[in-house]
């Protein structure tokens, strides 16, 4: 990886620490982004004629030149199928392969490298769950526990095994007045009778962090049986992800958020429940002796298991490769510039007045640098349209929540600014003197018609 520059507020610029002798994040030790942004060449690029502000890392982030470097390394040198063969480059596949589980391993503080799970993404993770946990020990009575503000991804897997398996789903609302989660009433949902609790560690639209400390309190006490899942795939990227600390049983994660390659996502899983849980799919990779007579048939241990058929070889080395550079840049230093980046988009946006409105609750009560927002008269893929020309690309709809947004009274979907360790302060200023010339020209076009969708 090329080095990286963190910058303070005592001097211009300091020289790369490598992470072993980097000291702890500390209000004066921030993220340079400016020079940080140098590494990701897709920044680069001049947009509908402008220089290029990138606002929807929510959706997939920009990937840093070590990240592009790795996964051409592995299809220019390494490219060959692991586990499987005993020449060279076989070798050299399986251990680049496998030496980014042990990455992956290190970055969330997993208790051991197999509880990590390669998938094609959390929501594949999130679906294994719901087959190889859900389908054996979920049955008619039991109950699982979700939330008004999930992502699809989070959703549908569990209304999936309930039509299987005839469980009941109970969902915690929004707390009307701060438009986050209600802690109380998810936790009053919280029974013996309940089986799943599954949650988004961040919200992809409100941004708001679920009570992870709580549910896990009250799950152990009154339903010790039941899993507790987390969606983190707004946090991962944002912030420090400890699952022993978390508690949790699950965490699922995508690496194309994260600075890494598409297709490739990770499923932690504490081993005692990993082991419990039979394969999903069935192929090379995931058995132990295979038998004509298939109730003979052995599986492998996990994760194995869980790996049916070739791999995403190459986009696991590069999820590897980009838990090195968020590493090196130290996650905690991400989480504090995140949060000022986006405290000042708040508060920006908040000048507005009347003319937008931000759902979700302030600055202070967010994991990540995101605000969504409504424009009365106009529809969220006009605005974002005329924010694309601008140079400004942003997300418009419902972002995979379209419960959450017809709780929001946002039937037409929310515009959604969501930043990343790369954005700066200037780059804040440029979308929202956009997001003032256009809301003024679509003010001042009286021939101009809302799209309706």
């Amino acid at each position: 990886m090329r080095a990286l520059l963190l910058v303070t507020t005592t001097t211009a610029c300091a020289a790369y620490i490598p992470p072993t002798r980097q000291p702890k994040a500390t209000a004066l030790h921030a993220v340079d982004a400016d020079v940080l942004r140098q590494e990701f060449p897709a920044l680069k690029q001049k947009s509908r004629g402008h220089d290029l502000v990138y606002f929807d890392s929510g959706a997939t982030s920009q990937k840093p030149q070590s990240v592009l470097d790795a996964t051409t390394k592995y299809y220019e040198e390494d490219n060959a199928n692991v586990h499987r063969g005993a020449h060279d480059l076989a070798q050299r596949a399986t251990d680049a392969y496998e030496g980014a589980r042990d990455i992956v391993a290190k970055f969330i503080n997993a208790f051991s490298r197999n509880e990590v799970v390669w998938t094609r993404g959390a929501t594949e993770a999130i679906n294994l769950v719901a087959h190889a946990w859900g389908d054996a020990y979920v049955s008619s009575g039991d109950e699982i526990v979700l939330s008004a503000l999930e992502h699809h991804s989070n959703l549908v897997p569990w209304q999936l095994l309930s039509k299987r398996t005839g469980c009941t789903i109970k969902y915690a609302p929004l707390n009307d007045k701060q438009e986050q989660l209600d802690t109380d009433k998810l936790l009053e949902l919280i029974t013996p009778s309940t089986k799943v609790v599954a949650l988004c560690h961040v919200s992809n639209v409100l941004g708001c962090v679920a009570p992870v400390q709580q549910v896990v309190e009250k799950v152990r006490k009154v339903a010790p049986e039941a899993i507790i899942l987390l969606d983190a795939c707004q946090s991962a990227p944002h912030k420090p992800l400890d699952v022993q600390a978390l508690g949790v049983d699950f965490v699922a994660f995508s690496g194309h958020k994260m600075c890494g390659p598409t297709g490739i996502g990770v499923l932690w899983g504490l081993s005692k429940r990993l082991e419990e849980m039979r394969p999903w799919q069935g192929g090379g990779e995931m058995i132990g002796d295979v038998f004509l007579d298939d109730g003979v048939t052995t599986y492998a241990a996990p994760p194995a298991r869980f790996e049916a058929g070739t791999p995403p070889i190459a986009e696991a080395v590069g999820l590897g490769a980009a838990c090195e550079f968020l590493t090196e840049v130290g996650m905690d230093r991400i989480a504090a510039y995140e949060q000022q980046l986006g405290a000042k988009l708040y508060e920006g946006l908040i000048g507005f007045g009347d003319r937008i409105r931000i759902v979700g609750p302030p600055p202070s009560e967010r994991g990540a640098a995101l605000c969504a927002f409504t424009c009365d008269g106009v529809h969220s893929s006009d605005l974002a349209f005329f924010l694309d020309q601008e140079g400004v690309a942003v997300r418009a709809g419902h972002h995979c929540t379209q419960p959450l947004h017809k709780r929001l009274g946002a039937d037409g979907g929310t515009v959604r600014a969501s930043l990343a360790l790369y954005n700066t302060e200037a780059e804040v200023e440029a979308f929202l003197a956009a997001l003032d010339r256009v809301l003024a020209d679509l003010e001042d076009d009286s021939d101009f018609v809302p799209l309706d969708l």
